[in-house]
């Protein structure tokens, strides 16, 4: 994460930025420290209230909490593996990035089971890249740390973490009036036939 803060954000530490970090709550560790700049907004949203957390999410498929094309860049690390239906939750992510807004997933390749409460998924760049397609967000980088340069005493290096930077494309006002369509159909119909 603080690879993806250097190379994309540095260059804006002057800009006013709406962060979204989903998946905050701090059980671990968080990404707070990394974003703290004077013009940047940082957010954390989880499905529980409690440390690191400023929005709970009712719904992890709907997030009526967070307006559309509000947000500058969204990031999420170690959350992708327990998020059951991780296609739907990257409409939400297209949904809520301002066009030209960064998305940063953090997801593992490897690793034992980890249930919080369920662990569903291991992810690969190719992996990655698809979910990125399915929500109209282009792909700007996918890969996967298959060999970590040093082995860390609290076994970290066994998760193997794929990467994805992605962006919300800027289109035509049409473009995006039908993007949204799509968007509100697609959370429509596919909720209602898993839940």
């Amino acid at each position: 994460m603080l690879a993806f803060r250097s190379k994309y954000l540095e260059s804006r530490k002057n800009e006013a930025l709406l962060i979204l970090d989903l998946g905050s709550l701090d059980v671990n560790g968080s990404y707070r420290e990394y974003f703290d700049s004077p013009s940047w907004t940082y957010r954390g949203i989880d499905m529980a209230p409690g440390k690191n957390v400023d929005i709970v999410l009712e719904n992890p498929y709907n997030w009526r909490e967070v307006k559309s094309s509000s947000v500058d860049v969204l990031i999420s690390g170690q959350a992708f593996e327990h998020i059951e239906f991780f296609w739907i939750t990257m409409l939400e992510i297209a949904r809520v990035l301002r066009p030209g807004g960064l998305c940063c997933i953090i997801a593992p390749s490897g690793g034992p089971e980890h249930r919080y409460p369920v662990d569903c998924w291991r992810f690969y760049p190719d992996g990655l890249a698809a979910m990125a397609r399915f929500a109209k967000l282009e792909v700007i980088e996918a890969s996967t740390r298959w060999k970590p340069e040093k082995k860390y005493s609290d076994l970290s290096d066994t998760w193997r973490d794929s990467v994805l930077i992605c962006r919300k494309e800027r289109v035509s006002m049409l473009h995006a009036y039908w993007r949204q369509i799509r968007y509100y159909l697609v959370n429509k119909i596919l909720p209602m036939r898993i839940m």
